[in-house]
């Protein structure tokens, strides 16, 4: 007999030895004790660092791979971590980049089925059948679960971060050039209007200037009635070489028969043949319009202020957006009809309206909130100017970090329907900034009407008279210094 032959297999204390060194990948799998308490740290273990059970007890390749997924994953949120601590602004500039918001959701989308995959691995590594009976329940139930929590937390995250990629993309401009505050303060022309007939016969409802400042984030509203008349143009407008003493209106209705702020837009724009583009070449290419940068000068006329910015509401689709914030509180003074107004002069709204807005604190949905915002036939319109601005405060208010991240996708939507502007991407992290410290302050709001605090006359207007206000308004301590 030959010394081979003499071998023996290990029966003994060796062998048994050379098992239990190794209990996760070479368990005694007649133990149901030792099984069960391997089952328990498998099914921890992975979830927590996914990869590390199928390098402990299954394939090691899918196991690198995991491992390897997951702590890249671990680097890139402590680099995005220390970048927010220390570059706070360069990051936010990338984050909400809208392909690297998209490159994030793919990704988060990519390590999330892998960690449910590696997860049903684990289960399958685990061998309920070599467990304890009353223990191997358990262990299937968190595994499901903690496989639901990881699935789950990539379905909640990755459409809110596509939608984000959809509406900055959308929405803001990203090759207009970023401009530096005026006198401390940001200056945006925000706009709002019907388009639902068409744009062609479109005028502006509502004019305002958002003045934003730059340290605090104290917000200011000057509101321009839209029949102000005679708005003066700054002397680099293109509109100063046509209107010198001032806008005034045409014989055509077309173009506008009233020297009204909101008449500017069709002369600037409907009613010429290049719609425009010779005044403002480069309108369209920095997110703009004609009519839009003619109405900004026209505003800068008026208030004295440097206006780079617009935002435009569509008023047709403005009630998706009060639906997606989950409506606002309006306390109502005064009973308002709605509807589209009388047949014929002197006929009563009893007989025309179609609902009534009744007195006293309400939430209002959409629906109601743009009726709200249009009604003016039993008002003047200057009682209408300071609904709209209400239901602006109450809008802003009602964009609570808590309520925009709850109805995300909805808002994201909404926004991108009915908001145009050439506010830059790259603006978005320093606006952010802004609104959070302004959360704690008031807004301050002028109206520039008779019944305003200057009794401004519409149709002969002081415009240095409104210029020295504002001033005074936005920089109190130089004027009493």
């Amino acid at each position: 007999m030959t010394a081979a032959a003499t071998v023996r297999p290990r029966t003994g204390p060796e062998s048994r030895a050379l098992v239990e060194t190794r209990p996760m990948r070479n368990p005694d799998a007649a133990n149901a004790s030792i099984m069960t308490r391997r089952g328990w740290w498998l099914v921890v273990l992975g979830w927590l660092i996914p990869g590390s059970a199928q390098v402990l007890a299954g394939s090691r390749r899918l196991g690198r791979f995991g491992l390897g997924a997951t702590l890249a994953s671990w680097a890139l949120v402590v680099v995005a971590a220390l970048a927010f601590a220390l570059w706070r602004d360069a990051a936010l500039t990338i984050a909400l980049n809208p392909f690297v918001l998209l490159g994030i959701a793919l990704v988060l989308i990519g390590y999330g089925v892998l960690w449910v995959l590696l997860g049903i691995d684990t289960l399958r590594l685990v061998r309920l059948v070599r467990t304890r009976t009353p223990a191997r329940y358990g262990i299937a139930v968190l595994a499901v679960l903690l496989m639901v929590l990881s699935g789950g937390t990539v379905a909640y995250a990755a459409p809110r971060l596509i939608s984000a990629s959809s509406a900055l993309g959308s929405i803001f401009a990203a090759s207009a050039p970023v401009v530096p505050p005026s006198d401390g303060y940001y200056n945006i022309l925000l706009l709002g209007a019907d388009s639902g007939d068409g744009r062609d016969s479109m005028r502006f409802d509502s004019i305002s200037v958002v003045s934003i400042e730059a340290e605090t984030g104290a917000v200011t509203i000057t509101g321009i009635p839209r029949e102000l008349g005679g708005a003066p143009f700054p002397e680099d407008s293109p509109m100063h070489a046509l209107y010198p003493d001032g806008f005034e209106g045409h014989a055509d209705a077309t173009c506008g028969w009233d020297d009204w702020m909101n008449h500017v837009r069709q002369a600037a724009e409907v009613c010429r043949d290049d719609q425009g583009a010779a005044l403002y070449p480069d309108a369209a290419s920095q997110g703009s319009a004609p009519g839009v940068e003619a109405t900004k000068d026209a505003a800068e006329g008026v208030t004295g202020l440097e206006i780079p910015y617009y935002a435009f509401i569509d008023m047709n689709g403005f009630a998706e957006l009060v639906d997606a914030l989950g409506g606002v509180t309006i306390t109502v003074d005064e009973r308002l009809p709605e509807g589209g107004g009388p047949a014929y002069e002197g006929q009563p709204a009893e007989d025309w309206a179609t609902g009534w807005i009744e007195v006293g604190e309400q939430v209002m949905d959409g629906e109601t909130a743009q009726w709200y915002a249009r009604s003016r036939y039993t008002t003047s319109d200057w009682d209408r100017m300071q609904r709209q601005r209400e239901l602006q405060e109450a809008i802003l208010a009602q964009f609570t970090p808590e309520n925009v991240v709850q109805r995300f996708q909805d808002v994201a939507q909404a926004g991108t329907a009915i908001v145009e502007t050439d506010i830059p991407q790259s603006l978005l992290p320093t606006f952010l900034d802004l609104a959070a410290k302004a959360k704690g302050q008031e807004v301050t709001s002028l109206e520039l009407t008779p019944e305003g605090p200057l009794a401004v006359d519409q149709d002969a207007p002081d415009f240095d008279a409104i210029h020295a206000y504002i001033q005074e308004l936005l920089h109190p301590e130089e004027t009493t210094g």
